[in-house]
């Protein structure tokens, strides 16, 4: 394949559950009415960010997979004849829950499962508390439209996860999330975490010479026990290409549905120029593996 169209939907969340999952139907319809092969939704895309403040009464929006929400998304991935990638609070266990995106294939069956690895727990963050870490790896989803590199969120960090997944030959690095600024944050500390955030990924497309794909949500989530002033989802989904040029990015305050075309063989020419992959010396990367280097005494 050698370009695909890649939609996405980025939308404001509010607690009514049904009006959430119509918002992300009707973006997967726009997105596959314009061409779309694959669709993205943002991180937890049903319902509000439940993560800021610890409640254990929140562990009740969560769903088995398979389960009613993976239904729905099913038929829709069939009804638009789409590989559509989700993200959903699971529940696993008693007591057991996790941060999960499914893929499903264009017929409806689901292709595979990524569990949120890395899990924040930071103010206004608190997913610790809801969430069990990962424990399916950093393992591309083979679909009809190529190999998937799907993380979540906080995953989006780490420079190693991506490098996993690009060295189990993902050719899409995709990143559903929800990131935005605490009511505490100073406008100078805005600017400085949103250019952190927009840099780190371009600096996988390029280090990795992989397409990238950020879905953010968007609109303002008061914090229901009132503690604090709630969180602004900053928007600004973004495609970046394999160079970590700029495709496309979306409105820091709407919601929108967006199919950007993407150049899929791009990655073997720019890997041919700048061989990162060839001139890696794995044979001094054992440190990796590692909590932190201390220093011997």
């Amino acid at each position: 394949m050698s370009t695909l169209k890649i939609g996405f939907v980025q939308q404001q969340c509010s607690t009514e559950k049904l009006d959430n999952v119509q918002k992300s139907l009707d973006g997967i319809a726009a997105c596959a009415a314009n061409g779309a092969q694959l669709v993205i939704l943002q991180e937890l895309h049903t319902g509000i960010y439940f993560c800021q403040a610890e409640e254990a009464a929140m562990f009740d929006l969560a769903e088995p997979i398979p389960g009613a929400d993976t239904q729905i998304f099913a038929e829709a991935a069939k009804k638009y004849g789409v590989v559509l990638v989700t993200s959903l609070f699971e529940k696993r266990a008693p007591g057991l829950y996790h941060n999960t995106a499914v893929v499903f294939e264009k017929d409806g069956s689901m292709a595979g499962k990524y569990r949120k690895m890395h899990i924040p727990d930071d103010p206004a963050y608190y997913e610790k508390f809801y969430f069990t870490p990962g424990d399916l790896g950093f393992v591309p989803i083979h679909t009809s439209v190529g190999k998937l590199g799907v993380m979540v969120c906080w995953d989006q960090w780490y420079p190693e996860a991506a490098r996993l997944m690009a060295l189990a030959g993902a050719e899409l690095l995709i990143y559903p999330t929800a990131i935005g600024w605490a009511s505490a944050d100073a406008d100078a500390e805005k600017l400085r975490q949103h250019d952190a955030w927009f840099t780190v990924q371009r600096g996988h497309a390029v280090a990795n010479a992989l397409p990238v794909i950020t879905v953010n949500r968007v609109g303002v989530e008061p914090d229901w026990t009132g503690v604090t002033g709630g969180i602004e989802f900053w928007g600004q989904s973004f495609v970046a290409g394999q160079q970590g040029e700029i495709l496309h990015r979306s409105s820091a305050h709407l919601e929108e549905n967006v199919v950007v075309e993407i150049d899929m063989q791009r990655t073997e020419a720019v890997r041919r120029n700048w061989p990162f992959f060839r001139d890696r010396r794995i044979d001094h990367y054992q440190g990796l593996t590692k909590r932190y280097l201390d220093a011997e005494h």
